[in-house]
């Protein structure tokens, strides 16, 4: 019996109430639609639940890694040799006190803004429209018109390397531009304290309408990504660079630059991990070339 097996019986045992799925199609897990089968992924409702995985995790010499909304992950063709410990769909609560919230790292950033604007508290309106979750956001500094985690995030509940609860605040939380302290992976993000300030729920809704406008009129929302596909580069935005360069439509297999959003890379219907990345290597050697800017990868990659 190899260790993902065994993994597999020892938490069936232990919290026979945790979900858990072998072999699981990661096409079903990403923005992307793309990515191959996991070995084992564990879908804990609660934070008892996934304590339990990540400590049985470690017991079996296996460090988990922890995913939100997948909506900024590229996963490899043949799929991750490993555990995937998803938090979207459980360690979803929210409470409000006073103007802080605490969520869980599973919540979706459109349901805690919409929570915010209902207790008329102002301060995330940029996220409504980012598809991904509050675990996934914090560890990317998620942000966008002028709005980042950063701005709100005041303190970060989660398990040590080790399995065992902290907090981290103030400056340990490291966060700058698609950056945190929790970048290394070794970390599970189980809820956040965001301090927000007090607003008009009206004001609120229409300045979330207005940026949920622009995102419509300005992203191609209706066909699978993972967001913007490069990092913004000092001094530069990469959609005009990628744009300056006429790469707009250019297409590896299923995968194309967009043609509504430069710093998009789309995926057609059947596009694979290898088209996305040999078309996002084609976009930066191009860019290299021709503006001397070199393009980072801002999506995150798995198994690859």
């Amino acid at each position: 019996m190899d260790r993902f097996a065994s993994l597999f019986r020892e938490l069936s045992r232990v919290c026979p109430e945790l979900e858990l799925r072998a072999e699981e199609p990661m096409s079903r897990h990403t923005t992307f639609r793309i990515g191959g089968p996991v070995r084992l992924m564990a879908l804990p409702k609660t934070e008892e639940e996934a304590q339990k995985a990540v400590r049985t995790a470690l017991q079996h010499d296996i460090r988990p890694f922890y995913m939100g909304n997948g909506s900024d992950l590229l996963v490899s063709d043949q799929g991750y040799e490993g555990f995937i410990l998803k938090a979207v769909n459980g360690l979803n609560t929210l409470e409000v006190r006073e103007n802080v919230i605490t969520a869980g790292s599973g919540v979706l950033l459109s349901r805690l803004s919409s929570f915010a604007m209902d207790k008329g508290l102002a301060g995330l309106e940029f996220a409504h429209g980012i598809p991904g979750s509050v675990g996934g956001a914090v560890t990317m500094n998620a942000g966008a018109y002028d709005g980042d985690m950063k701005a709100v995030v005041r303190a970060v509940r989660c398990l040590t390397p080790e399995g065992e609860e902290e907090t981290v605040a103030g400056e340990g939380l490291d966060f700058a531009y698609r950056h945190s302290a929790f970048q290394d992976e070794q970390r599970l993000i189980l809820s956040a304290e965001l301090v927000l300030r007090p607003g008009d729920s009206g004001d609120i809704k229409a300045l979330m309408d207005d940026l949920g406008n622009r995102r419509r009129h300005k992203q191609p929302l209706d066909l699978p990504s993972a967001g913007s596909v490069f990092k913004r580069p000092a001094g530069y935005f990469a959609a005009s660079l990628i744009d300056e360069c006429k790469l707009k439509g250019l297409t590896v297999g299923g995968a194309q630059v967009s043609k509504k959003h430069a710093g998009f890379i789309v995926n057609l219907g059947e596009a694979t991990c290898a088209d996305v990345l040999t078309l996002a290597e084609q976009v930066q050697e191009t860019v290299l070339r021709e503006t001397g800017v070199a393009l980072e990868l801002e999506v995150r990659t798995l198994g690859v």
